[in-house]
């Protein structure tokens, strides 16, 4: 499937015809008879991000507020083996190649190894491994880091916005900077490679620690990648001119460092555009990337699709509509029918999140309970 140019994304409104769908297969009947999870933009959905609990252990206050928030009963949390069914779905009948487990905080989640092991054993439709990967804040990684990398885990994500043990209690409201860092330590130890930071860039906090955390991921050989700051707030504050931009952060790096775009290869679907951080001879020291989803936005080439906690599709973090696989699953719809569920959720998916223009509509839910 060509990929389509989509520009400077805007938001497209669901017309009548988004939910016009044929009486045999309920799929739309403008929709082509192919498995994959395909939109109308040509983009197609490799890529799986399973959100297993909306709970987490630190408060940060550019995702939560000190106090948390409203849970999510028990009951409305899919359970290990309904996890499992709706990943095993679709990899094998959906054209999905990648899986990453995401919270909340997802070391919360007690059958976490047991989920990974499943998925690992799984194969796509041409016989490949399932590639696995975890996003974490890191606090108590490093008691299950071995055990994860056992479950078959390929990688891990780790979320760390300073070097400073002060600033990080300031951002996320806990003590817990040393477990963070004995996090990433263990993973590195359990071989979970290559071992990636994200860092979160905010306005007159920490902010000049650009080139710092640079400096300390290659020396400890992790791969730092920032991200800037998204709508994803549970009291809707965010201001795009407080953000911390792709622009000011290159800036503030190439102060201190060489970089060079990485050569012969297109970002594409990936996130994050990537340089190579080279000395004085051009020796490559690593490599840092930037995250730029408000002011250089990839949706054309997303190739993602959400599952919440609570069995949803999402086919966006900045969806304001969801598919509930999860009564599907439980009122014994067969994975036939839910597979074309997911499919037509994904038909349906809008060619962008539209951040920048005055319209936006922020998504109802916060990020804690979308997942990343």
């Amino acid at each position: 499937m060509t990929t389509v140019d989509l520009g400077v994304p805007r938001l497209r409104r669901p017309t009548a015809a988004d939910g016009a769908v044929d009486g045999a297969g309920g799929l739309p009947t403008d929709r082509p008879a192919t498995p994959d999870l395909l939109d109308r933009h040509g983009r197609t959905a490799r890529d799986l991000r399973v959100s297993l609990t909306d709970r987490c252990n630190l408060r940060c206050h550019y995702c939560m507020p000190p106090e948390g928030l409203p849970w999510l009963e028990g009951p409305a949390v899919l359970t290990d083996d309904e996890v499992v069914r709706l990943v095993r779905l679709a990899v094998r009948d959906l054209g999905v190649h990648e899986v990453r487990f995401t919270g909340g905080e997802p070391l919360l989640r007690k059958g976490l190894e047991d989920i990974v092991a499943a998925t690992t054993r799984m194969r796509t439709a041409d016989g490949g491994p399932v590639r696995t990967s975890l996003t974490t804040n890191g606090i108590g990684l490093a008691r299950r880091a071995a055990a994860l990398a056992a479950a078959g885990l390929t990688r891990v994500n780790v979320s760390l916005d300073t070097l400073h043990a002060d600033r990080f209690a300031a951002i996320t409201r806990r003590d817990r900077h040393r477990d963070v860092l004995a996090g990433l330590e263990a993973a590195a130890s359990a071989g979970l490679a290559p071992v990636k930071v994200n860092a979160v860039l905010l306005r007159g906090t920490n902010d000049d620690e650009a080139a710092d955390l640079l400096r300390w991921a290659l020396a400890a050989g992790y791969r730092l990648r920032f991200i800037e700051q998204m709508p994803l707030d549970p009291h809707g504050s965010w201001q795009r001119s407080q953000m911390v931009t792709a622009d000011e952060i290159l800036a503030a790096l190439q102060r201190e460092f060489r970089l060079v775009p990485r050569p012969g290869t297109a970002r594409g679907a990936a996130p994050a555009e990537t340089w190579d951080v080279v000395d004085a001879d051009g020796t490559r020291l690593g490599d840092v990337g930037v995250i730029a989803s408000v002011t250089r936005p990839f949706c054309g080439d997303c190739d993602r699709t959400r599952l919440t906690a609570d069995g949803q599709v999402r086919t966006c973090l900045f969806s304001t509509t969801e598919t509930d696989l999860r009564d599907a699953l439980r009122s014994g719809a067969d994975d036939a029918a839910i597979g074309n569920l997911w499919r037509t959720a994904m038909w349906g998916k809008l060619p962008g999140h539209d951040i920048d223009d005055p319209g936006f509509l922020h998504p109802t839910r916060p990020m804690s309970a979308i997942g990343g």
